[in-house]
């Protein structure tokens, strides 16, 4: 096999920008599987070029123009980018490849632009790229293991793309780890949901650990883990083997219903800085949030107890919910949460509007059986930009809103001096205010106020939104042109739209694929 020169491309940012919350955390939002992916090609004996885009760096300058073989690592919101990227490097002769969750949520798109799109991925797949490494156009093909790799490579293997990421963070820098993948719940919008849980190898991550205490006086550690702690105690001891209590501190996002009293006290011994478990309902997921069947104004108090708890032993957390969730009806849901709000000033709410990513959950077959899902360009798919899902019991208008004034509640000078006054350490008091009055604040405020005035002015975006149309309205044509930049003129044509619907034909392709064989084989 011929020595091939590999590009790696890891999409923290869907385009140019110079927001100071994105300077300050876009370097620490690394994904880990483009950083396994180069230590993979490295492995096999190939000269690697590895970037992670912030959307800061010049990517025109950053990676050679020579390259044989270009792996691209993107979440759905910057697909967009991604295919301007795999358009660019084709042209250039080069063999393109996308890989992370929008490959795995949108194959069938992305089959239009790469030559590779890899499901679940391990060294196998990696190695069966490389041994191929050939134009698979006008569709390319689709690669995926049976299931997540059951090793991925540690923090000591992955160091030298993880330190040159780390070279672009100005204050803080956060090393991400992965301890385990998929999750126990199932909730029916998670890609994490039909994932069956599985711990990584305790003695690597031992090993990294150990490691890091070499590379920083306190280092800063991300568990990447879509529910920190479902083994507690074994991952407990881990850290407590490896590590002297305070030596290093600890992100993570977890369940409530794991963070006990018990637990937060070890947590606490152990370094642990901030926790990020999800709410999402007032009206259902009671399992995971340890509310069991509480409901509306209940729950609330339960979990602002809950939460008001762990806030006594760790100094910031962020509390997630999911706004237009079916079973939500006119303003009480958003009335509860200002309640919460209330209740807890010392967490950060962070909300996501309900979003079906393609194939991501088995429940989005229902969505698009009923014709509710939204062509929105992927640019917007990031839970907050545009919400794809038509609701179930609200009209536009009146949902956003009801966005619009929670979000403003949120973040009123008023709540943003109750947060800060219950935050009793420097940084996570810096932190909430900077993402309140940045575009995480007062930036979606001003996003929702025009998308609502649009709607109840513009009939073209409102029919768009209403599903009498699949013409993109300039609106969004327009920001994806602007966020773009010089990378726009890449994009290939027809590319800001695709076929909201595209895993439900997927699935009736299958089935009858599979009815024709057995009435072959009859």
């Amino acid at each position: 096999m011929r020595k091939l020169r590999i590009g790696v491309i890891d999409l923290v940012s869907k385009g140019p920008t110079r927001a100071l919350w994105a300077r300050v955390m876009n370097a620490n939002l690394a994904s880990i599987m483009p950083q396994a992916v180069a230590l993979w090609c490295k492995e096999e004996g190939h000269d690697v070029t590895f970037l992670c885009y912030t959307g800061f760096e010049n990517l025109a300058e950053e990676l050679p123009a020579d390259v044989d073989l270009v792996f691209i690592g993107a979440f759905t919101e910057a697909a967009q980018l991604a295919y301007a990227l795999s358009n660019q490097f084709q042209s250039r002769g080069a063999v393109t490849v996308i890989g992370g969750p929008h490959a795995r949520c949108y194959p069938q798109d992305a089959q239009k632009y790469f030559d590779y799109v890899l499901g679940f991925t391990d060294k196998r797949i990696i190695k069966d790229v490389l041994d191929d490494c050939s134009h698979h156009r006008p569709l390319g093909i689709r690669l995926a293991a049976m299931q997540q790799p059951s090793h991925i490579p540690g923090v000591r293997e992955r160091w030298e793309f993880i330190e040159s990421t780390l070279r672009k963070a100005p204050l803080i820098k956060m090393v991400p780890m992965l301890g385990s993948i998929g999750c126990p719940y199932t909730c029916s919008f998670c890609i994490d949901s039909t994932v069956p849980y599985q711990a990584l190898s305790f003695d690597v991550m031992k090993d990294d650990l150990r490691f890091l205490l070499t590379k920083f006086r306190r280092p800063l550690v991300g568990w990447h883990d879509p529910n920190f702690g479902v083994r507690f105690d074994d991952f407990m001891d881990v850290i407590e083997e490896a590590v002297p209590p305070g030596k290093i501190d600890f992100v993570a996002e977890s369940s409530l219903s794991l963070l006990s009293e018990p637990h937060m006290k070890r947590l606490k011994h152990n370094g642990f800085k901030a926790l990020l478990p999800g709410i999402e309902s007032w009206y259902d997921l009671g399992e995971k949030s340890r509310t069991g069947r509480a409901q509306g104004m209940e729950k609330v108090r339960q979990v602002s107890d809950h939460v008001n708890m762990i806030l006594r032993y760790i100094p910031y957390i962020q509390t997630n919910f999911v706004l237009g969730l079916d079973s939500d009806a006119g303003a009480e849901p958003f009335e509860l949460t200002k309640r919460f709000v209330d209740l807890t000033p010392g967490a950060f709410p962070g909300y996501s509007l309900l979003s079906a990513f393609g194939q991501a959950a088995p429940l989005n077959l229902e969505y698009q059986r009923n014709d509710r899902v939204i062509p929105f360009p992927f640019h917007f798919l990031n839970n907050n930009g545009a919400m794809n899902l038509k609701p179930q019991n609200y009209a536009w208008s009146e949902f956003y809103g009801h966005v619009i004034d929670l979000t403003g509640y949120t973040f009123s000078p008023k709540a943003i001096f109750r947060r800060v006054k219950a935050t009793n350490a420097f940084v996570p008091r810096w932190l909430n205010v900077v993402r309140a009055i940045s575009s995480e604040g007062y930036g979606r405020i001003n996003h929702y106020t025009e998308v609502r005035r649009m709607l109840e002015h513009d009939s073209k975006f409102r029919n768009f939104f209403e599903s009498q149309t699949h013409e993109i309205p300039q609106f969004y044509s327009d920001s994806v042109r602007k966020d773009l930049g010089s990378m726009w003129h890449w994009l290939p044509e027809g590319s800001l739209y695709h076929d909201p619907n595209a895993y439900l034909k997927s699935e009736s392709e299958i089935s009858t694929a599979i009815v024709e064989v057995e009435r072959l084989v009859a």
